[in-house]
């Protein structure tokens, strides 16, 4: 795998004039924005003063007028994007991808099944609407991988029967396979609970989570107080969980400064990372020429491939039977 700094220079030697092209398109985009904009708001003002005059600013109608604005803002905003975004993915994340690893294969329309995703066992609520984009699938060092991004929602009622969606998980979704056969599943979290509560409280609300199965109590100090350990087998977890793999996933965890979820189930690991966002969606409030942004981009590229490197997932460290 490339390097960051082969990978920059890729990027403004390789792709620079196209993305010249990209910034004249994604300035032609915020000038109509910035238009259209303008227009809308002064027509929502105008319809606010008068229904605010003649019905109170807190009426239904008023609030149901505020929700369809922003919904044809949003509905408006993703039409003026949606070429620009399309042209990005295939000029830029696509050779950015390949410059990676040539064993990649990229589909900016596709994503991880809802199966992959359930069998996780990352996220026990029901999912009622399931989404993604970005996928990507291949090897790294011999060792299969897919990953892309997720929006998992579940839906509820309140108690005027009225729809509400809320996010399970939203960011990227990674399945590789692991370097050992297992029979039981392991689950990682993120310790909230210990965090707001402290370690009394927060480990015996932990360990009365029935749904997960046994905590599982760890030697790694620093691991132990930023995860939690669900497992079946509390032999096997520890043998998957070593002292190496441990100290791999806090280094991880702080590089990349997002809530991570992890799971070996069906000698597969799965990796969640809660970044709340669409990772390689087009800018379009800040410059594609500017270098931070350039950054962001390539970094987010090979944090996300570099997880084979980083958990050492090449490395055969056990025989598969």
């Amino acid at each position: 795998m490339k390097s960051l700094s082969e990978l920059t220079d890729f990027y403004y030697k390789e792709l620079y004039p196209y993305l010249e092209e990209l910034e004249k398109t994604r300035n032609h985009i915020l000038s109509q924005l910035k238009w259209y904009g303008g227009i809308g708001t002064v027509f929502f003002l105008i319809i606010a003063l008068w229904m605010g005059k003649n019905f109170g600013l807190f009426h239904p109608l008023m609030i149901a007028v505020a929700v369809g604005f922003l919904l044809i803002a949003s509905i408006a905003y993703r039409y003026l994007i949606q070429g620009y975004a399309k042209d990005f993915k295939n000029h830029i994340i696509t050779p950015l991808i390949g410059a990676i690893d040539s064993h990649l294969l990229y589909n900016p329309d596709f994503m991880i099944s809802q199966y992959l995703f359930e069998r996780s066992n990352l996220f026990q609520h029901s999912i009622d609407r399931y989404s993604g984009n970005d996928y990507v699938k291949g090897s790294i060092d011999g060792v299969p991988i897919e990953f892309s991004d997720i929006h998992a929602e579940y839906q509820t009622r309140d108690s005027k029967g009225r729809t509400q969606w809320h996010s399970l998980f939203r960011g990227l979704f990674l399945v590789a396979e692991f370097n050992k056969n297992f029979k039981s599943k392991t689950i990682i979290l993120p310790d909230q609970a210990e965090k707001t509560f402290g370690n009394l409280i927060g480990g015996w609300l932990q360990s009365i989570n029935i749904a997960r199965g046994k905590v599982i109590q760890l030697d790694d100090p620093v691991f132990e107080k930023k995860f939690v350990v669900y497992g079946e087998d509390p032999i096997e977890a520890r043998y998957i969980l070593s002292h190496s793999m441990m100290m791999r996933i806090v280094e991880f965890q702080k590089k990349i400064s997002h809530p991570l979820f992890i799971s070996f189930v069906q000698n597969h690991i799965h990796i969640a990372i809660g970044t709340g966002k669409d990772l390689f969606e087009p800018t379009v409030f800040k410059s594609l020429l500017d270098y931070k942004q350039a950054m962001e981009y390539i970094h987010t590229l090979r944090n996300t491939i570099g997880i084979i490197e980083e958990l050492k997932l090449n490395e055969k460290l056990w025989s598969k039977e």
